[in-house]
């Protein structure tokens, strides 16, 4: 009975190690496999056409010509490893100023490009003082705290 147990537990143990290797891969954004993708017609369609047709863009242009950008990105991660992404697609749709369809462009991973985004606080204009200029700052403005007031300098102090 020990051997059959033993057994049991090295082929247990083999198939969670061959699982924790198996990638497993996650789409995310917009489903780029749906025909409707192919349909979309320079000329024709309008933007109340691809809302109905597409949904909601994944992010739009905030400035120059109006172009609606639907993503897709599959990703990719081997146990406890950071997930890598192994294949993205981006549907860009650009309108002319009437909200039709302009032009229609696709591109890949391969057009990608990486931003590195700052992690840092925005610094703002001027100068910082220090804690010894902070203090000796403040000298010479203005009366000293509960003297301001004509009636306090001459009212009786209480021990």
């Amino acid at each position: 009975m020990g051997r059959v147990s033993a057994t049991l537990l090295a082929m247990a143990l083999a198939t969670g190690a061959g699982a924790a290797c198996t990638p497993v891969q996650r789409q995310h954004g917009f489903v780029a496999d749906n025909p409707a993708t192919m349909q979309v017609q320079v000329g024709i369609d309008t933007q109340d056409t691809i809302r109905a047709r597409l949904g909601t863009p994944s992010t739009e242009t905030v400035f120059g010509d109006a172009t609606w950008y639907y993503v897709t990105s599959v990703q990719e991660s081997f146990a406890f490893l950071q997930p890598e992404t192994i294949e993205r697609n981006v549907l860009a749709i650009g309108f002319d100023p009437q909200g039709v369809v302009s032009r229609v462009d696709r591109f890949g991973l391969e057009r990608g490009q990486i931003v590195n985004f700052a992690d840092a606080e925005t610094p703002t204009r001027g100068r910082e003082l220090g804690i010894l200029e902070q203090i000796l700052g403040t000298i010479g403005r203005g009366a000293p705290v509960g003297l301001g007031d004509e009636e306090e300098r001459n009212a009786p102090r209480r021990r």
